[in-house]
């Protein structure tokens, strides 16, 4: 995400400002949950763990391999036909990448596969500093925004003017080369790293905290669940460019902005229909919406059940979001309203997540926002 879901701990603090304690959180109890047991969390943990977290790594590492294979015909011969083949590449894993981003706990969370590879704006400013110099590290801090898709839509669609002369400047100049692979290659290899977790010993562990406590595999997914609707889809690809926290329009803050037409919104639809997915599940099968049935939520005042309002929820924030199209910058500039209100709609989505969802199932909210419920 730009300079903004920068370190999306960093992103949001640099975009709104300081970080303050969110108002919603929910005392930890240990309590058992009538109407759902141990058993019902840990067929969900199973559930999410075979066929939601794992394939989905395996189907984003299939988009990468053939980015990076892309990337190393590229740089070996640099040509107009090669730069759109390796663009087209990066769009297919950077689309994919919006299936599995929200899994931002255990192997993902140990080493922030999130701000590594989707931190924006990038670092423009800072790229160029490192390819003239030749010299950098992504494991800096420093280095968040400097990495990543995003630091990929500035190399293939902004680092000069049109593809005839981003081609010429990666003939001419071979630590440009050099930094393109080395992006794509620390990519490579975190995302081997995490895969390599979760196809050993990490699964068994995942699936076998079946409690409820702060630190439980079911506490850890419904944080980063949570948390990616509320910051990252909510906030960081709508929120943030339309202006609700600043009060002024940032279009320049929106995902893949130097490649802009179409796919700004792409991926924040692919990022929705991500967190519709995976809080439905497969039909008859364990899921965070079976789990919650069986808990027996619902809304104190109707008596409907609180995944029929979120599902509903769902719906409306999804028709909203299509209305954007299909050009998101340039409805951040000329109809802005519009994309408040988006924001505003999946709001109410977050609050029937992040406080009703989690309160029913008995887990806490750890982590903090900076702009209120």
């Amino acid at each position: 995400m730009k300079k903004s879901i920068l370190l999306f701990s960093l992103s949001v603090i640099l975009a709104a400002g300081g970080i303050t304690s969110c108002k919603d959180v929910i005392d930890d109890s240990e309590k058992p949950t009538a109407g759902a047991s141990e058993l019902d969390r840990k067929a969900v943990l199973t559930q999410w763990a075979d066929t939601l977290v794992i394939p989905g790594y395996q189907g984003f590492g299939g988009k990468l391999t053939a980015m990076k294979t892309q990337t190393a015909a590229f740089t070996a011969a640099p040509t107009v036909a090669g730069l759109q083949s390796l663009r087209q590449s990066w769009r297919e894993a950077y689309l994919e990448w919006q299936k599995v981003e929200v899994f931002e706990f255990g192997p993902a969370a140990d080493v922030s596969l999130a701000n590594r590879f989707n931190i924006y704006p990038t670092d423009a400013t800072g790229i160029r500093r490192n390819i003239a110099s030749g010299t950098y590290n992504f494991e800096l801090a420093t280095a968040i925004p400097q990495q990543g898709f995003p630091a990929l839509d500035f190399l293939l669609n902004g680092i000069a003017a049109d593809d005839a002369s981003i081609v010429q400047s990666y003939v001419t100049t071979a630590n440009q080369r050099r930094y393109l692979t080395d992006v794509v290659n620390t990519m490579d290899q975190l995302l081997t790293g995490v895969r390599g977790q979760w196809n050993g010993p990490y699964r068994a562990t995942f699936v076998n905290s079946t409690g409820t406590n702060a630190g439980s595999s079911l506490s850890l997914l419904m944080n980063a669940y949570s948390r990616y609707y509320e910051h990252f889809l909510r906030t960081g690809k709508i929120g943030i460019p339309a202006g609700v926290m600043s009060g002024v329009a940032a279009p320049d803050k929106i995902e893949a902005f130097y490649f802009k037409g179409a796919l700004p919104l792409q991926l924040a639809q692919a990022a929705h229909a991500t967190v519709q997915n995976v809080f439905n599940g497969r039909a008859g099968q364990p899921s965070l919406k079976s789990y919650v049935n069986a808990l027996g939520a619902k809304d104190s005042r109707t008596g409907e059940s609180l995944t029929k309002l979120i599902n509903d929820q769902f719906a409306t924030s999804s028709q909203q979001l299509a209305s954007l199209g299909p050009d998101l910058h340039a409805t951040m500039q000329s109809r802005n309203a519009a994309a408040v209100q988006s924001y505003n709609e999946m709001q109410k989505a977050v609050r029937l997540i992040k406080v009703d969802m989690t309160s029913a199932m008995s887990v806490s909210i750890t982590y903090v926002d900076n702009d209120g419920d």
